[in-house]
């Protein structure tokens, strides 16, 4: 583990903000309201994180009485008298302010940053419904999906998409309150309760954003085996939240960490079979409620070349072209967009790149693009495949000008200037079209493919490098002024 980033926000209490405000009133006799705001503008000013703290005017509220509180207060008595498992009227009770706290912190606050959450957890809440859940019998199925919920609303990640400590605080506040132990307990005691499984791999994706210590707690708890047994047993069942899961376990997004172990977490899952569980989910096709996630998930496996060859052998490269076909017609953009993404990923093998190409992937992916013909984000992903389809393959950066991408280039370059990322990709794919085909550089250069490129160069940042190769694959004189 890394150094915690500089750029932290300094932390402040509930009683140090209150005795901000008191001062302000007291020694420089400002009104309350006036207090107040100057408070707030002040500690902000100042790179205090505010985020948690509760704010009302001296006189006119109390923090007591914020309705966050107030049910936090009435759940730690609750657990305060509670030794054993909760039951009966008890826990009915705890559901009613589970469900009051699932509501208030549900509802977005400015700046996209829920307040109401952010008190929540400032006050003890992961604590308190850690200890809360580990009470509750898992028979308890309205209990478990409530407290479950709470849990997945106090982790989230967009809570503290700017207030990364407050968030890595929360989330390990829940690994040393043996929050891992308590999902995956409620998780295998459910297996056949699809609302229990949402809401339960939904607080398995918010703990492990951005934590790697979460990660590595919930594999030991052997969170892919049983992710592996509730696909095998609830097949395109729509249960968004356990792709979000598989998503979240293989991302190295924890920047404490200099090197993540989410790389050897996708090998195993390749090896107990979730890559080719989740070729299977793809076969349903456009019907299926869990296609787009089942291709994020996919591609997140998909982080060698033997896993991308079995994905091949599974038949992925088939049921993955067939969807995108099938998108086109359908004009359903998200599905294009993530099945020519996982193309890309699943292309990176150069054995596949011949059976993507003789499978008629080349007309497939023009054909798409005249589909999309008015969307560059679906363009460039087209662009993005043949680039790699064409790396190191002069055979296939042929069959890619027969099929059209030549024209698809200049087409989308001159009609779309303003797509900075549609402009990259056009770039990269022209130099891998041209670098071991001269004839192809012929042909791109008589149709004036040239002073798109220096457009896209001059004009966006991020296709300088990408236009200066390009330009230089295509041999022209000055590719780097």
């Amino acid at each position: 583990m890394g150094p915690p980033p500089k750029t932290a926000a300094r932390a402040i209490s509930q009683e140090a903000f209150d005795e901000v405000v008191k001062e302000n009133i007291d020694d420089l006799g400002m009104d309350p309201t006036e207090a107040l705001q100057d408070a707030i503008q002040t500690l902000t000013l100042q790179g205090v994180d505010l985020s948690g703290i509760v704010t009302c005017v001296p006189g006119e509220g109390n923090v007591k009485d914020n309705p966050v509180i107030q049910s936090l207060d009435k759940l730690k008595q609750i657990d305060g008298e509670s030794e054993v498992l909760i039951r009966g009227e008890v826990l009915d009770e705890v559901v009613k302010l589970f469900n009051k706290l699932n509501e208030l912190c549900a509802a977005q606050g400015s700046g996209n940053v829920n307040a109401n959450a952010a008190i929540a957890t400032k006050n003890g809440a992961v604590e308190l419904v850690c200890s809360l859940c580990s009470k509750i019998v898992s028979g308890s199925e309205v209990a478990l999906v409530s407290s479950l919920n709470a849990m997945g609303l106090l982790l989230h990640g967009e809570i503290f998409a700017s207030k990364l400590f407050a968030y890595l605080h929360s989330t390990g506040t829940f690994q040393t309150c043996n929050g891992p132990q308590i999902v995956i307990r409620f998780l295998n005691d459910n297996k056949q309760n699809l609302d229990i499984l949402n809401s339960g791999f939904g607080v398995v994706a918010s703990a492990a954003t951005g934590n790697e210590i979460v990660k590595e707690s919930f594999m030991e708890l052997k969170v892919d085996e049983l992710i592996m047994e509730i696909l095998s047993i609830h097949k395109n069942m729509g249960i968004q939240s356990l792709y979000d899961a598989i998503r979240v376990l293989l991302t190295p997004d924890d920047n404490r960490v200099v090197a993540s172990q989410v790389y050897g977490y996708a090998r195993k899952f390749a090896k107990i079979g979730i890559a080719e569980a989740l070729v299977d989910s793809l076969r349903a096709g456009l019907s299926s409620p869990d296609l787009v996630s089942a291709c994020i998930s996919l591609k997140a496996i998909s982080v060698n070349d033997e896993i991308c060859k079995s994905i091949a052998e599974k038949g992925g490269i088939d049921v993955i072209l067939r969807c995108i076909d099938d998108s086109g017609e359908q004009g359903n953009k998200a599905v294009a967009k993530v099945c020519c993404s996982l193309l890309s990923k699943v292309a990176g093998s150069d054995a596949n790149k011949s059976t993507i190409v003789e499978m008629g992937g080349m007309d497939k992916l023009i054909k798409l693009s005249a589909r999309f013909a008015d969307d560059p984000s679906v363009i460039q992903e087209v662009m993005a495949i043949i680039a790699v389809l064409s790396l190191r393959s002069p055979e296939n950066a042929a069959r890619a000008i027969e099929a059209g991408a030549g024209d698809l280039a200049i087409r989308a370059m001159q009609k779309f200037p303003a797509a900075h990322q549609m402009q990259r990709n056009s770039c990269l794919m022209i130099r891998n079209l041209v670098a071991r085909n001269p004839e192809n550089r012929t042909i791109l250069l008589n149709n004036g493919v040239e002073k798109y490129i220096r457009k896209a160069k001059q004009t966006h940042g991020n296709c300088k490098e990408a236009a200066t190769d390009a330009l230089r694959d295509l041999g022209v004189d000055g590719y780097n002024l």
